[in-house]
């Protein structure tokens, strides 16, 4: 096969997404300190997006070095099961803030933690479900006018796929204009008991504001062109097309973890002591907020 330049910009795209999100995964697994169920949600996006990465090499690798049908399917399976568990651990998070803000006087207690293993189990099951329907079957080898614009997926397969992130950035959507409001009221409510004057609520509203625009506007731009394009397109639609649409998706990889580990200051400090050759095992500590809102 002649070298596509765009495979060759998602491969280098899976290798970048791959070393990040490795960091996160290792900075998580070998800090005893990093259980907490806002460190296993981190965790499982991070975990989703190394794969997502590994798979995207995986693609290039077996398309133009060990091309095979059975293994083409595969690596689709993987790369459907991780983006899926990759959107799903973003609603999570999304979720697991919303209820800490809610509940901040429960939520380290055990019931927290059962919820958060509750929908680690739902995130997982559901993204291996729908990566193991291309390897049974439901996929358009044998029948490509079935195919989607990303082969091969069938149409209905890639329907379901893209309605369900439009689903889920709509419930993201909604629970951080609840936690908007919520983060409001708080930062009110604290100005009025402290005696503060009204400019030190306006920034502490506008820097909880500016991190939900960051959040929802980087989702937003990454998936949303694939979702919409994947409900439209066809077989018959321009490769072009696809790849324009997938690249931004598969960025989205990339910047979860600047927006949800790095940012996170016990994860600093942890990334600063192996820089500065100090690591040995992290002091015990709690985060003081579930969430950076």
């Amino acid at each position: 096969l002649a070298l596509n330049p765009w495979d060759v910009v998602l491969c280098v795209s899976g290798t970048i997404i791959s070393c990040e999100n490795a960091v996160v995964v290792l900075v998580i697994l070998y800090t005893p300190a990093f259980r907490a169920p806002m460190f296993l949600l981190i965790g499982s996006l991070a975990t989703a997006d190394l794969l997502a990465g590994l798979g995207l090499i995986l693609h290039f690798a077996f398309v133009y070095v060990a091309p095979s049908g059975a293994v083409s399917l595969l690596t689709a399976g993987l790369l459907v099961a991780s983006f899926t568990a990759s959107v799903g651990s973003l609603l999570a998070i999304t979720i697991d803030r919303y209820l800490s803000l809610c509940n901040a006087l429960t939520y380290y207690s055990e019931r927290t933690v059962t919820r958060t293993h509750i929908m680690l189990v739902l995130t997982w099951g559901a993204s291996v479900c729908h990566g193991l329907l291309p390897v049974l079957g439901w996929n358009c080898l044998g029948e490509p006018p079935a195919c989607s614009v990303v082969k091969p997926l069938t149409r209905s397969h890639l329907i379901v796929l893209s309605a369900s992130f439009l689903a889920a950035f709509a419930a993201m959507l909604q629970l951080y204009a609840q936690i908007c409001g919520i983060v409001c009221r708080h930062a009110q409510q604290i100005a009025v008991q402290r005696h503060l004057l009204a400019s030190s609520h306006y920034v502490t509203t506008r820097k909880g504001i500016a991190t939900l625009a960051v959040i929802l506007g980087t989702f937003g731009s990454c998936w949303l062109p694939f979702a919409v394009y994947g409900l439209l397109g066809d077989c018959s639609s321009p490769g072009l097309y696809t790849y324009a649409t997938l690249l931004p998706a598969a960025y989205n990889s990339a910047l979860n973890p600047v927006i949800y580990a790095f940012r996170n200051r016990e994860i600093q400090k942890v990334l600063w002591a192996v820089c500065c050759g100090c690591f040995s095992s992290a002091p015990p500590f709690r985060s003081r907020s579930p969430s950076d809102v």
